[in-house]
């Protein structure tokens, strides 16, 4: 564990971690502040769930053109507008607020959704930049998926008990000073990535990354098989309160201990993926895709809710290995100048397939009930897994096939032209300067 702290030895990936941790709370803050916001307004959940699919759909389309356009400027430039912008959005829904109107909040939501992916994706790509060349891309990538846990694990309660105590109004307010915190982090930041000379035009640069991930078929296939997997991971998550109060009968403190449970299993998940630093990748994501696949089963079948916490506590701890492990490994398979790009490809298939789960996992929970939801989910998991397995392996990515530690550059068929398992003892940082 003390090899895998070393990405934290660099100044600019220490600013780089903060800024993750504290942009995930923000966006859980402000999700539920406006999901409070519209539903007191509108009092229709029609219209709650309307915004969700805009904050999904919308996004996914609009990242990857943004991140194109954006990777032209320097880091230290980037990131903080859009943070400084993404504040904006949520300062101007606050303001407007008193004279609500749909008409308004749902743009500004969805600007403010798209400015969010778009910053996860440079601040990955940053990140990968930074940590690269000191052989230390799993470690970091490792540390930034435990800042994304334990925000997504205390960003629901954090901002549950913000929005009931101050109400939705003041709640978006503090989201837009956390997002001017954030920017003036990054603003006073040392040693983050310049920008790489490009002079053709984003659109340009957008065809170029998709011709890219065309030509490399191990890319390809695994940010295929991963936004298939998303579909069926987020078939539950509309029916989760459904079946912890309802099927279960364990009411809103039940549901409050499956979450738990499911948050508790991804902070250990992500603690265990820094650990096993030197495991597999394809190993990992076989076991932890595994993983999830079979808790939702048994979530399914489940006759108490003691028995749904243990399994989920199994699905999340397969969470929290799997995801940073998709990252991690499409990040190996890219070279340094394609990593925003490509980053934004997987971050926004992954939002869009997270809309279909959505709607699916809702679609099956009415006609039939949320067990067969969590089976559908579990089936649909294990099957991707399946063809995945298949597919990768006939290209050369399989469990057992030697990892290595940055991001190079691929060969013309999509496999890896390097090969090899991080130093035994990782070089301290230099200056990042």
């Amino acid at each position: 564990m003390t090899a895998a702290l070393h990405p934290l030895r660099l100044p600019a990936f220490r600013r780089l971690a903060a800024v993750r941790l504290v942009d995930e709370l923000g966006d859980w803050l402000g999700e539920i502040a406006l999901a409070v916001l519209v539903f007191d307004q509108t009092g229709s959940p029609l219209a709650t769930a309307a915004l969700f699919l805009a904050l999904l759909f919308v996004p996914a389309i609009a990242t990857p053109p943004l991140v194109a356009r954006l990777e032209a400027y320097p880091s230290r430039i980037s990131l903080p507008a859009l943070n400084l912008v993404q504040g904006g959005a949520f300062a101007a829904i606050a303001m407007l607020s008193s004279d609500f109107s749909l008409l308004w909040v749902v743009p500004l939501a969805t600007l403010a959704g798209a400015l969010a992916i778009s910053n996860r994706a440079l601040t990955r790509a940053a990140a990968a930049t930074v940590v690269g060349p000191h052989g230390l891309l799993r470690e970091g990538n490792a540390l930034l998926n435990i800042s994304f846990t334990v925000g997504a694990a205390a960003g629901p309660a954090i901002a549950g008990l913000v929005v009931a105590g101050v109400g939705a109004r003041t709640a978006l307010f503090a989201d837009a000073a956390s997002f001017a915190a954030v920017a003036l982090l990054l603003a006073t930041a040392t040693g983050l990535p310049e920008a790489s000379p490009r002079a053709a035009h984003w659109r340009a640069r957008l065809r170029e990354a998709l011709g890219y991930v065309r030509e490399r078929v191990q890319l390809r296939r695994l940010i295929g098989a991963q936004s298939a997997a998303c579909v069926f991971f987020m078939i539950v998550i509309p029916v989760e309160v459904v079946f912890a109060k309802q099927t279960l009968g364990a009411g809103d403190a039940g549901y409050g201990v499956l979450l738990a449970s499911w948050g508790t299993g991804m902070v250990i998940g992500g603690l265990a993926f820094a650990a096993l630093r030197r495991a597999p990748l394809p190993l990992l994501l076989v076991l932890s895709t595994l993983a999830v696949g079979c808790a939702y089963l048994a979530t399914a079948a489940a006759p108490t809710l003691l028995v749904a916490c243990l399994a989920s506590g199994v699905g999340g701890l397969g969470n929290g290995i799997q995801w940073v492990g998709v990252m991690t490994a499409v990040q190996q398979l890219t070279s340094p100048d394609f990593q925003a790009r490509i980053i934004s490809f997987l971050e926004s298939l992954q939002t869009a397939s997270s809309g279909l789960g959505f709607l699916i996992g809702g679609a099956v929970a009415a006609i039939a009930n949320p067990r067969v939801s969590f089976a559908v989910a579990g089936g649909g998991v294990l099957a991707v897994l399946g063809l995945a397995y298949a597919a990768l392996a006939r290209a050369g990515w399989y469990p057992g096939a030697a990892t290595y530690s940055g991001p190079q550059p691929s060969s013309a068929d999509g496999t890896l032209t390097a090969s090899h398992p991080p130093p035994a003892h990782p070089p301290g940082p230099t200056h990042p300067n």
